[in-house]
C-alpha cells in the first residue's frame, strides 16, 4: 500500500473513517463481488432477462431454452442474481470511499474474451475478468451440506463426494463458445447442465466469506455490513443447489476439446445425493460437546488466513474461501487485499507492519 494512501487512511481514522483493518474487510468482498458480477453479466446476456435494471446483451433462445430444463424460471432467477452482485460492488465500494478510503477495482484485468455467440454484448468481448468457457468445477458442497457425520472443521482430511464427478476434472464451458455450441441439443444441455451446477459453486462462497470476515470486523457499521449482505449469498446458494438437482441426466462430448462430461440422476435415495435435501443437515458446530446444529456455515475464527489461490483444495462447509473458478490469471492475493483482510482482527487497527491499540 502506498504511503499516500497509508496517510489517508489513518486521517479517515482521525476523522471517523475506517481503520486499515475494517476497510480491507469491506474492500476484498468488494473485489470478490465485482468477479461475481461479471460471472453472472455473462450468463444473464445469454440466458437471462436484459432489461433497464441489467442491461447489456440481447439473449440467446437456444441456451434460454436449455436453461429452462432445469427450472422454467431460469432466466428471471439469472437476471435477479445478477442485479443483486451488481449492487453489492456498487454498495460497498460506494461506502469505502465516503469513508476515505480506497475502493475495489480491477478494470485493469478485464482482459479475457469470453463468448462471441449470438446475445452477448459486443462491447465487452476481450474485456471480461472471468472465463465462463474453461471451467473446472468442484461440486462437493452437494454432499458436504447433505452430510451430517463429516464436518471439516473437525474432519479436514474427509474428501466429500463430488456430485458430478466428471466437471471436478479437464475444463467444461457453461456458455455457448460461438452459435455453433448451439447445433448439438445434447451438448448444448450439457452445457446448461454445467453451468447449473457452477451457479451455487460461486454463491457458496459468499455463504461463509462474510461471517468469516464479520467476526473480525471493529466498526459496528462494518459489521452490520457483512451481516447484511451475507444472508443474501446464502440465499441465493440455496436457490441454486435446488434447480442443480434438476440438471437432466445425460453425457455429452465437447466437440472442440473432446473431453466428456456426465450428468447423473440425482433422484435417488442415497441421501448424500438425494436431489430434494437442500436444507444443511445438523453437525457438530464449536465443540464436540455440544449437540448437533443445522448451520449454514460452520467456522472456527482463526480458520481464515488462508490465500485465495488455494481455492482449489479449499472448499468446505464454512471455514477458508470455498471455491476456485479457474480462470484468473494475476496475484489474486495481491489485487484483492487479501492479506490486510485475513490480518484484520476485532479491537486492533493495522498500518502496514504496525499494530495500534484500538481507539
Amino acid at each position: 500500500m502506498g504511503a499516500g494512501l497509508l496517510a489517508s487512511i489513518r486521517t479517515a481514522e482521525a476523522s471517523g473513517g475506517l481503520s486499515q483493518g475494517d476497510a480491507a474487510l469491506l474492500r476484498f468482498p468488494a473485489a470478490l463481488e465485482l468477479l461475481e458480477a461479471d460471472f453472472w453479466i455473462q450468463y444473464n446476456e445469454l440466458g437471462g432477462i436484459q432489461d433497464n435494471e441489467v442491461p447489456g446483451g440481447t439473449g440467446n433462445p437456444d441456451y434460454t431454452e436449455a436453461l429452462a430444463a432445469l427450472d422454467e424460471d431460469m432466466d428471471q432467477y439469472i437476471h435477479d442474481n445478477t442485479d443483486d452482485e451488481i449492487t453489492h460492488h456498487t454498495f460497498l465500494n460506494a461506502y469505502l470511499v465516503s469513508k476515505g478510503a480506497a475502493p475495489a477495482n480491477l478494470d485493469a484485468f478485464r482482459t479475457l474474451m469470453g463468448s462471441t455467440a449470438t446475445g452477448v454484448n459486443p462491447d465487452l468481448i476481450g474485456h471480461r475478468l472471468t472465463n465462463l468457457t474453461q471451467l473446472t468445477v468442484d461440486t462437493s458442497w452437494w454432499t458436504r451440506y447433505r452430510d451430517d457425520r463429516h464436518n471439516p472443521d473437525f474432519n479436514p482430511n474427509h474428501v466429500f463426494p463430488q456430485a458430478v464427478p466428471t466437471l471436478g476434472v479437464n475444463q467444461h464451458t457453461a456458455i455457448p463458445r460461438t452459435d455453433a455450441d448451439t447445433s448439438d441439443p445434447n451438448f448444448l444441455q450439457a452445457i446448461a447442465n454445467t453451468a447449473g451446477f457452477h451457479f451455487p459453486t460461486i454463491e457458496q462462497g459468499g455463504n461463509s466469506l462474510y461471517p468469516s470476515l464479520a467476526q473480525r470486523a471493529t466498526d459496528v457499521e462494518v459489521l452490520r455490513i457483512l451481516l447484511s449482505i451475507g444472508p443474501t449469498e446464502t440465499m441465493h446458494f440455496q436457490t441454486w443447489s435446488d434447480k442443480a438437482g434438476n440438471a437432466p441426466a445425460l453425457t455429452a462430448v465437447d466437440p472442440v476439446t473432446g473431453v466428456s462430461v456426465t450428468f447423473p440422476d440425482l433422484d435417488v435415495n442415497n441421501e448424500l445425493f438425494k436431489k430434494n435435501l437442500i436444507m444443511p443437515e445438523p453437525t457438530v458446530f464449536l465443540d464436540r460437546k455440544f449437540p448437533a446444529v443445522s448451520v449454514p456455515g460452520s467456522k472456527p475464527s482463526n480458520r481464515f488466513d488462508h490465500s485465495a489461490n488455494e481455492h482449489g483444495r479449499r472448499r468446505h462447509r464454512g471455514s477458508r474461501i470455498p471455491h476456485r473458478h479457474g480462470t484468473l490469471h494475476w496475484p489474486i492475493d495481491r489485487v484483492l487485499c487479501l492479506h490486510e483482510a485475513t490480518r484484520a482482527r476485532r479491537g486492533q487497527r493495522h498500518a502496514r507492519g504496525l499494530r495500534e491499540p484500538a481507539r
